[in-house]
């Protein structure tokens, strides 16, 4: 599974870089594929190519905010969750993901 996402945070410096890596981590962990980009208080890290955008699978939009570039992702299946989420439960939430996912298809 090949999974882009963005992460932000209200403050837009701890949680926005903890979920990230969480979920690159835990994708990796898993077989999983994961480019995530942070939007933070330095700005748009790690920003997204259209190639990754092109051939994800899913986007995961881990965020207390509201983000810049959602339209991005348009025609793509996007799942929101706080950043809390990315960072306590990464594992349950990419394989809930995976499982919705194979259903679909």
């Amino acid at each position: 599974m090949k999974i882009v996402g963005v992460t932000a945070c209200t403050v837009g410096i701890a949680h926005t870089y903890m979920a990230r890596e969480k979920l690159v981590n835990t994708a990796e962990k898993l077989g999983m594929e994961a480019h995530i980009e942070t939007q933070g208080s330095a700005g748009m890290e790690n920003q997204l190519t259209d190639e990754q955008i092109k051939e994800a699978n899913i986007v995961v939009i881990a965020a207390d905010v509201a983000i810049t570039g959602e339209d991005r992702f348009k025609g793509k299946p996007v799942v929101k969750v706080p950043t809390n989420t990315a960072i306590q439960t990464p594992e349950s939430l990419l394989r809930t993901i995976q499982k919705k996912l194979q259903v679909a298809n």
